[in-house]
């Protein structure tokens, strides 16, 4: 049976976290909700709603506060929804409100520029945290769909398997099934590493590509991704499952996908810059792409299709060329490394 009785703080209240700490609501839960921007925040406290997510009412058990200390002091379970690149920032922002039996459950998704960490590794490094007390939760789930309660599946990956369990008891219910998995490496480069491919299908709708390009794309994608997880001691057989080809397909395929929005409007010929100064949230996969390209390089991997999307996006490269260089590449066995 599910214990309601954890005290949870969110820190991060766009789509995701919004939708979190909502469900977690609807199950019982107390919830603290911090938020960086003060007029969002007075916003859903007056209102009860989520401006991004409509139809998306917060109960009375989550409470907002602009005060991060307040958030985090009497928490037992903190869950991390900032985008990638701010995880850094927050991180050194709690670390002194730490205790050793606080978990963290990691939602932000990307590989952090420059040092090239995932993101529970970011949170072990800057919060002087330990391996196993952090889970990252990931997998095919757009915020939309799971507001409305929309059967949906993640991963809690930790290396200690009774912290996942945690994890999987706290944010299973009728609607959200969570499975376990100690590979945390692999589940956090598949559900990263897919905003790439997700930007390249985005190119595909754009430009008028059909069903044939958007496979190939998706196949080809998850072995690239396959292939650098390996190399990096990730687990082949994690790629296969919920944060892997799982959430791969829902990132390449949905309507409500950030990162394929971004590259189908590229592939209709806008420059990125006017593409992301017109978005109010964040696709990951632009800064991630950045990171793939020196992961690729440092591990001396071959990834042909974020190659590619990093020249799209970073080196002005046509992305018809870019599609025709992939397709003229030499010729090979298709389980080739």
């Amino acid at each position: 049976m599910k214990s309601n009785k954890s005290k949870i703080a969110i820190l991060g209240c766009g789509s995701w976290g919004g939708t979190i700490a909502q469900m977690l609501a609807d199950d019982g839960m107390n919830v603290t909700v911090w938020h960086k921007f003060p007029d969002e925040l007075e916003q859903m406290e007056t209102t009860r709603k989520h401006p991004f997510i409509p139809g998306l009412i917060f109960s009375p058990r989550v409470s907002f506060t602009l005060d991060l200390s307040e958030a985090v002091a009497a928490a037992d379970i903190i869950v991390i929804a900032v985008p990638s690149h701010i995880v850094r920032l927050i991180m050194k922002d709690i670390k002194p409100l730490l205790a050793e039996s606080t978990v963290i459950v990691n939602l932000a998704k990307g590989i952090e520029n420059g040092t090239l960490l995932t993101m529970s590794q970011v949170i072990c490094e800057v919060g002087n945290v330990k391996h196993n007390q952090v889970v990252t939760l990931y997998g095919p789930s757009h915020a939309e769909e799971v507001a409305r309660k929309v059967p949906t599946t993640l991963v809690a990956a930790c290396p200690s398997l009774e912290t996942a369990h945690l994890a999987q008891n706290i944010f299973s219910n009728q609607n959200m099934r969570v499975y376990t998995n100690d590979d945390i490496l692999g589940v956090e480069l598949g559900g990263s590493l897919k905003n790439v491919i997700a930007i390249a299908a985005g190119i595909c709708d754009g430009i008028g590509f059909g069903d044939n390009t958007k496979a190939a794309l998706l196949t080809r994608g998850i072995t690239e991704i396959t292939r650098l997880g390996l190399k990096m001691g990730a687990r082949r057989e994690t790629f296969s499952g919920l944060s892997g080809i799982g959430d791969l397909i829902v990132t390449c395929l949905s309507k409500h996908s950030r990162n394929r929005f971004v590259g189908e409007e590229i592939g209709k010929g806008r420059v990125l810059s006017a593409v992301l100064g017109d978005m109010k949230m964040v696709a990951e996969g632009v800064k991630t792409a950045t990171s793939v390209h020196q992961l690729s390089q440092k591990f001396n991997v071959e990834m042909p299709i974020c190659d590619v999307m990093y020249k799209v996006l970073f080196e002005e490269l046509d992305p018809i060329q870019g599609v025709r260089d992939l397709m003229t590449r030499e010729l090979k066995h298709e389980n080739a490394d």
